[in-house]
């Protein structure tokens, strides 16, 4: 009976001896594998430029408390200007878009400007035509319809101009 109990005592130490000595260390190195390895490289994929402009910031507060120098107020403002990069970057856009607005808005304007001026000149030039000269008074008497009227090709004023983006 005691031959059964020794036996089994010893397989059971040499089964804890196998597990705390092998097992216990090997899935701990695939853990720590698996963390530092595979998970790091993860999250180094998944890392943008706006990540890593985020955490200037952080870098320069731990360089200057590292040394032991003052920050100028100035680098804390640069550090918040970059952490709001995006924001900044929107509104920015937006200003460009409303100046450019501004910029087509005045050149639409200009060339209306221009194109009512030409309509003009040349309507005034058609009034002063003179191509033809008065006729004495015999030839203003109505003769049938067998002459047949002629038109010099009336000048149609241009009264809208489109831009086209292309």
């Amino acid at each position: 009976m005691f031959g059964l109990g020794l036996g089994g005592g010893v397989a059971m130490k040499h089964g804890l001896w196998r597990k705390w000595t092998f097992d216990k260390p090997a899935a701990f190195g695939d853990w720590l594998w698996d963390v530092f390895v595979v998970q790091l490289a993860a999250a180094l994929d998944r890392v943008t430029l706006r990540d890593v402009i985020a955490f200037i910031p952080v870098v320069i507060l731990i360089f200057a408390y590292l040394h032991r120098i003052p920050i100028p107020p100035e680098l804390m403002l640069l550090g918040d200007l970059l952490a709001y990069i995006d924001v900044f970057a929107m509104v920015f856009l937006l200003s460009m878009i409303g100046r450019v607005g501004v910029v087509l808005y005045v050149l639409k304007r200009a060339i209306d400007f221009a194109i009512s001026c030409v309509s003009g000149a040349l309507t005034s030039l058609r009034r002063l035509d003179f191509r033809h000269r008065r006729a004495n008074s015999e030839g203003h008497r109505k003769r049938g319809s067998n002459q047949a009227k002629q038109s010099d090709g009336d000048y149609v004023p241009v009264r809208a101009f489109a831009l086209s983006p292309a």
